[in-house]
């Protein structure tokens, strides 16, 4: 195939060209250099082939042609290859591929479809993650044998998983973050995670700098929330950002957010040495002076180092963890503080947690299949084995979240002063005037 062909030798010229330029010590080309490079090592590569089919008497290729393999050599080159089609395509919000030929798609209104090969081999389809990988971010990882998985941040924010050697074939998992920059307003009127009522609840909690957990299922928008959380949050504030992979996107938007500093957990090289977890990362964000930590998703043994960052002044914190319901939450930071190298028993945890966390938000789907914020529980005290806690807001008839029991006065008090339209929350069972 003539892209193909084209595709090797001008990654063998760009291969070149950078050895030569650094022979000569020259500074290495930007992204954009070597995209003009490639652009104009292609037109001289269609010259030759149209010169080439003329001279035997073929038709020179057509428009149509022409744009065809300049679309399919560049995105190989600079590209995510036959992936991205599927990435531009902004109805797809999960892309799950079972082999090279094993290609399905889950769309945003829940519907699926399987789509076309992305590889002509599951050998071909190992070579573009490993090209993936290498133009992944902060460095090349490995994919092979001896590290059978993979997972990193792609350009546009998605998270892409990547498994080979241990699975009946190569599997790929892309979970594509539809809505990088998300206000409380989009969180009511684009999304429908909840009403003008809740959402203004929700930011005064963060202007009020209450430290949120935010629980919820696989795929259910709780980073998306975390993200409309965190749009609140004053600009002139310094965060620190922690996370396994790159997904906040916090410091992509330096209007918002100008002070941010973005930790990402790091995997063990090939000797087996370098890895820096998450747990670790929280400890360094804490030298950082920040105002406010926000860890991506809560996993395992951070959890410690969290909540001490909570309860030691850094007020306003957020985080996400996966959870099945709001008391949920609870039971999966004591399995994980359990876990930790401090292996707290389940009272310490409680004691450690009821100092640390002000709220948990638990978002799950209503009775006609949306994201949904279903479940709100003010953190009041430990009581041995049992963290004490009141469900402000429980699910309703339909799924979505309705008052409950009553925030504490105290509580009422200080969301008020934050900001809290109370008129705005009359309807409210346990609203009332201050």
């Amino acid at each position: 195939m003539a892209a193909e062909k084209f595709r090797e030798n001008i990654a063998a010229n760009l291969t070149g060209f950078a050895h030569s330029r650094s022979e000569a010590g020259l500074p290495v080309q930007s992204s954009g250099e070597r995209r003009t490079l490639a652009r104009k090592l292609l037109a001289d590569e269609i010259a030759s082939h149209n010169q080439g089919r003329l001279r035997v008497g073929k038709p020179a290729l057509s428009d149509g042609e022409r744009d065809a393999i300049e679309r399919s050599v560049m995105e190989a080159l600079f590209g995510l290859g036959p992936l991205q089609e599927l990435l531009e395509d902004e109805r797809i919000e999960n892309i799950q591929i079972n082999g090279a030929d094993q290609v399905f798609v889950r769309y945003a209104d829940g519907t699926e479809e399987q789509r076309g090969p992305v590889a002509a081999s599951d050998g071909e389809l190992v070579d573009l993650v490993r090209q993936i990988a290498a133009r992944s971010g902060l460095e090349e990882r490995r994919f092979d044998r001896g590290s059978p998985s993979l997972n990193v941040c792609l350009p546009d924010g998605s998270r892409l998983f990547a498994v080979m050697a241990l699975s009946h074939r190569v599997g790929l998992t892309i979970r594509r973050h539809r809505f990088k920059r998300v206000s409380m307003d989009d969180m009511v009127d684009r999304l429908g995670v909840c009403d003008r009522r809740l959402a203004a609840f929700l930011t005064a909690l963060v202007l009020a700098r209450k430290n949120i957990i935010i629980g919820g299922g696989t795929n259910v928008g709780k980073t998306t929330l975390a993200r409309g959380l965190a749009s609140v949050i004053p600009p002139y504030e310094r965060l620190v950002t922690i996370e396994d992979t790159f997904e906040l996107g916090l410091h992509e938007d330096s209007v918002a957010h100008p002070n941010v500093m973005a930790l990402q957990a790091r995997e063990a090289n090939l000797e087996g040495e370098g890895a820096v977890d998450q747990a670790e990362l929280v400890r360094w964000g804490l030298r950082m002076s920040p105002d406010r930590v926000i860890v991506g998703e809560i996993r395992g043994p951070e959890v410690v180092p969290m909540c001490n960052a909570m309860s030691q002044g850094n007020d306003g914190s957020l985080s996400t963890i996966h959870a099945s319901t709001s008391r949920g939450v609870f039971t999966k930071l004591a399995a994980y503080a359990a876990q930790s190298p401090e292996r707290l028993s389940l009272e310490a945890t409680n004691l450690l947690v009821a100092s640390a966390v002000h709220f948990v938000v638990h978002v799950g789907w209503d009775a006609e299949g949306r994201r949904a914020i279903d479940s709100i529980r003010e953190v009041v005290d430990a009581d041995g084995t049992q963290i004490v806690s009141n469900e402000v807001y429980k699910p309703g008839p339909d799924g979505r979240a309705v008052p409950g029991a009553p925030v504490r006065t105290e509580t009422f008090d200080e969301l008020v002063d934050a900001g809290l339209d109370v008129a705005l929350l009359r309807g409210e069972r346990w609203g009332r005037t201050p």
